[in-house]
């Protein structure tokens, strides 16, 4: 999640566990992908003595509303975690269960009547419901059997864990802040016992049964916690709480109002529904006939009844195996990478040019003299815009010039905005998308460089060719 929420996402982020103590996110990531590899490796060796790290295609799966240079972030993640880059496809996450969903049978699908998301025209949206965001994207199957993306991939900060936030929020407000921030720093084990029981019901959870639920708690962790820090014990801190008339103790459980804990969904639920409902709303979404629920928080059974009795015309599905619809489409992607053959651009790309001066049209806080002649610096010229189409594989060229004082180096930014038409690169909601840095070989005063930008698949790339010397290779936009 801070990948998703920081909004300049750089190498040396620092993270922080639930304890406090904090450290290098590279790190932590590149680590977690080389406990992964490793131990498929070991799986592996027993059954196929003699494979190797590079006899495999890795696949890493973000989430599509990720920025460009979060999902450069997990690229260079993997290759510290020993991944050769060229062996590495990064796939979009509700893309992957999109195209899993293509090979599903019927019976394998709950609520799918006259499930036709395999069939030539079908418009569906795929709603990823995963730990920490909500991931949307709409496709069109397309007649050579590849999916077409509708609008733009959306979602946000509304996955499962948003729940247990709202959940463990509740206890705190039993046992206050300190005693809390004493519970995950001093009974961490506990703590992840508690979080691990809540996961249990939130999957589990059948509406109106009993009109209570019952949790297993750590009793006397909490008891001395609330002893500890509020002088009276957790039966106490529960009677003198706002949650006096909702939750009691039974032994080693908490009996819990169901509308109470039910409060704890409320918030993401809702959430997930204006996104959904904003997307329908969208032009080109016409024709949709189709939600497919998937990730783990897709098993909630009061999500599922939240989006059903909201989109009434909608034929809601949800797969039996839901949770691991993102994982084994990620393989299918590893096979077919050309499976989707149109994207929607998130964002307005282009570069910083110096254009001829218009008062009509330019602000006098951007002119220039340059060689005596007036010249507007700063300039979005726009190589791709917001919302529009992009096949796989769509090119876009430039040429550039490098200065005799830059001695061969050549540098080029790529900037990017939200806006449609951005009129300057420092006006507010531009920045950098990331930097090209090349060094020439040729030995001309002024060598020119054609740039080509390849769009369309999940990642940018870049392709360098020297017009002196005709020498081309591919480099990386350098975002984080």
């Amino acid at each position: 999640m801070r990948l998703y929420n920081a909004k300049k996402v750089s190498k040396k982020l620092i993270i922080e566990d639930i304890t406090g103590k904090s450290a290098s996110a590279l790190d932590i990531f590149s680590l977690s992908i080389k406990a992964l590899k490793d131990h498929l490796l070991n799986s592996i060796r027993q059954q196929l003595v003699d494979i190797q790290i590079d006899d495999i295609r890795w696949v890493l799966t973000v989430p599509a509303i990720w920025s460009d240079g979060a999902k450069q972030f997990m690229r260079r993640s993997a290759e510290m975690a020993g991944i050769s880059s060229n062996k590495l496809r990064i796939a979009l996450e509700p893309e992957a269960a999109s195209l899993y969903c293509q090979h599903l049978p019927t019976e394998k699908l709950e609520g799918a009547k006259g499930f036709a998301v395999a069939t030539v025209g079908t418009k569906y949206m795929v709603v990823d419901l995963g730990g920490g965001t909500v991931d949307i994207t709409v496709h069109e199957k397309r007649n050579d059997g590849s999916l077409k993306e509708i609008c733009r991939a959306s979602g946000g900060d509304y996955g499962g864990t948003s729940v247990d936030r709202e959940f463990m929020k509740m206890i705190e407000n039993i046992t206050g802040n300190e005693a809390m921030k004493a519970f995950k720093r001093e009974c961490l084990d506990s703590y992840l016992d508690l979080s691990r029981e809540f996961e249990s019901r939130k999957r589990s959870l059948r509406v109106g049964k009993s009109g209570t639920i019952n949790m297993t708690i750590p009793f006397t962790v909490l008891d001395d916690l609330c002893k500890e820090h509020l002088n009276k014990s957790f039966e106490s801190a529960i009677e003198s709480s706002r949650f006096n008339s909702d939750i009691s103790i039974i032994s080693d459980k908490i009996r819990i109002r169901e509308d109470t804990f039910l409060s704890s969904f409320q918030p993401t639920i809702a959430g997930v529904i204006e996104i959904i409902d904003e997307i329908l709303k969208r032009e080109g979404v016409d024709g949709l006939s189709q939600i497919i629920l998937v990730g783990g928080f897709a098993e909630c059974i009061l999500l599922q009844k939240a989006v059903q009795s909201t989109f009434l015309d909608q034929n809601v599905i949800v797969p039996t195996d839901s949770e691991m619809a993102v994982l084994k489409g990620a393989v299918i992607f590893g096979h077919q990478p050309n499976a989707i053959s149109e994207r929607i651009a998130k964002y307005t790309y282009g570069f910083s040019k110096r254009k001829k001066f218009d008062p009509l049209k330019y602000d006098s806080s951007h002119l220039e003299i340059v060689n005596g002649e007036e010249k507007c610096s700063r300039v979005f010229d726009p190589i791709v815009k917001r919302n529009e189409i992009l096949p796989l594989g769509k090119k876009v060229t430039s040429v550039a010039k490098c200065k005799q004082e830059d001695n061969g180096l050549f540098t080029l930014r790529i900037y990017q905005t939200e806006k449609d038409n951005p009129m300057y690169t420092d006006e507010d909601g531009c920045s950098v998308l990331g930097t090209i840095t090349v060094q020439l070989t040729g030995t001309g005063t002024a060598d020119k460089i054609k740039v080509e930008l390849i769009f369309g698949e999940t990642e940018i790339r870049v392709k360098i060719k020297e017009t002196a010397t005709h020498k081309k290779c591919e480099e990386t936009i350098e975002m984080i």
